[in-house]
């Protein structure tokens, strides 16, 4: 098939025409790829600075949730007065109160001075814990009176009471007749803790 000289030129502008629009497509796909490419990346960039941002809210969360468990453990030592100067004078009145209580027959006890506790793992820095060690000699009509004993001493609050030791022994002398006399007799070692924060002073 020929094609005249006329054709061609009747040819010509739709053919540029054409290769115009095969060229604005060309650009027009590649200019699509590239911007589908940065909305990815700006996507991508989005996602991450999401996550962070939930493992930043996962952290104040689990944070908070620390901070309430402790706040509700420090207000429990203020309520039970662990918190603060010793309270020798209360801890007198809780012994009378827990020897009459429990009709103990012979209750002895010793308070030595406040001494430092040095032993605190993971002390904060403005905290400062303290430890007045009680001797306890106490008569008892079976183990069951040195059980309710501690847990009165533990219920009565103002330290935080630390059983190091106790020793139990049976009484030799025989009990007047009719009289109702202790079989046992228990010696404890009892450790009174209590703790200042020098930030609330």
């Amino acid at each position: 098939m020929n094609i005249s000289a006329a054709e061609i030129r009747k040819l010509v502008v739709p053919l540029l025409v054409l290769a115009a629009l095969l060229g604005a497509g060309v650009f027009l796909v590649q200019a699509a790829g590239r911007s589908l490419t940065r909305a990815n990346d700006r996507l991508a960039a989005t996602q991450k600075d999401l996550d962070k941002a939930r493992q930043r809210l996962a952290r104040i969360a689990e944070e908070e949730r620390e901070v309430k468990e402790k706040l509700a453990i420090y207000q429990r030592l203020r309520a039970l007065h662990v918190i603060g100067h010793e309270r020798r004078l209360e801890w007198a009145d809780a012994m009378s109160r827990i020897r009459k209580s429990r009709d103990l027959l012979d209750l002895r006890y010793r308070v030595d001075p406040r001494k430092d506790l040095v032993s605190v793992p993971g002390k904060p820095g403005n905290v400062d814990f303290f430890t007045s060690t009680m001797k306890v000699d106490i008569a008892l009509l079976d183990e069951n009176d040195l059980f309710d004993f501690l847990s009165d001493l533990r219920a009565s609050g103002n330290a935080y009471y630390s059983v190091r030791r106790c020793a139990i022994d049976r009484v030799n002398q025989a009990p007047a007749a009719g009289a109702m006399a202790p079989r046992l007799r228990a010696e404890c070692v009892i450790d009174l803790i209590t703790v200042q924060d020098g930030a609330a002073k």
